[in-house]
């Protein structure tokens, strides 16, 4: 998390643009369906473990990592953004939303420069004429570091587009961070975020919405897992950056 909020802190302040993707079991499903999602993610700069599963395949293969969710990095930003002098944007959600998320880090750190927030329409294309609108105008706000709660995978489309547009920004996917700020929605106590079980607390509170998601992203980490422990050549097990490239 600290490597994570410095570095981005560091590019930002230099106008260095970026996007941040926070790889969850659910984008690794998408991943496999969608080609656009999968270019987007090849062409992200920092890409964070955002849920305990992506953190033990990855230590199961050595990597030195720690989880850092969408949702924690925003506080941490805002507090070196109002330190530092970087100008934020607020994208996605709804104007409720936004407006007490952005209340809420303002007490929180009063010098924060929140230079603009926006609400796009239901329906919102990431790949439209309207969201080339939006992306002139996060430019022209002058912000250094731009929020996006839009949900994958049109945040991280629109991040990809908007850094091709306009790559002095700094363009981090949040997914719903600003509703959990906002009190709109609840997030899993801290006991739960630190022992892995969080996703029990998000299937609990919205079954519905969730069983199937959460269903299929069992299977993919059912199967990743097992091409690890067991090291299995079979094709339908493998999944890599290689693979995406295909």
């Amino acid at each position: 998390m600290n490597q994570t909020v410095k570095r981005l802190a560091d590019d930002a302040l230099a106008g260095k643009g970026f996007t941040v993707f926070t790889l969850n079991l659910d984008h690794l499903v998408k991943l496999r369906v969608d080609k656009a999602f999968r270019a987007a993610y090849l062409r992200a700069k920092y890409i964070t473990a955002d849920g305990w599963p992506i953190v033990w395949l990855a230590r199961n293969k050595g990597a030195d990592l720690e989880r850092t969710t969408g949702a924690d990095l925003v506080n941490p930003l805002c507090e070196q953004a109002a330190k530092r002098g970087i100008t934020v944007y607020f994208f996605g959600s709804n104007e409720q939303a936004l407006q007490a998320a952005a209340d809420d880090l303002k007490t929180r750190y009063p010098a924060l420069q929140v230079v603009g927030m926006e609400a796009p329409e239901y329906g919102f294309d990431p790949t439209s004429s309207a969201a080339d609108e939006a992306i002139e105008r996060i430019a022209l706000s002058g912000a250094g570091l731009c929020f996006l709660a839009l949900g994958a995978p049109k945040q991280e489309l629109f991040a990809d587009r908007a850094f091709d547009q306009c790559p002095h920004v700094g363009y981090l996917c949040i997914g719903a961070a600003l509703d959990f700020l906002a009190g709109h929605q609840q997030r899993a106590p801290k006991w739960m975020q630190n022992t892995g079980t969080e996703w029990l607390f998000r299937l609990a509170t919205n079954p519905r919405r969730l069983i199937g998601r959460y269903a299929s992203s069992a299977l993919v980490f059912a199967e990743m897992a097992a091409r690890q422990l067991f090291k299995s050549p079979h094709k339908l097990l493998d999944f890599s950056v290689a693979d995406l490239k295909k």
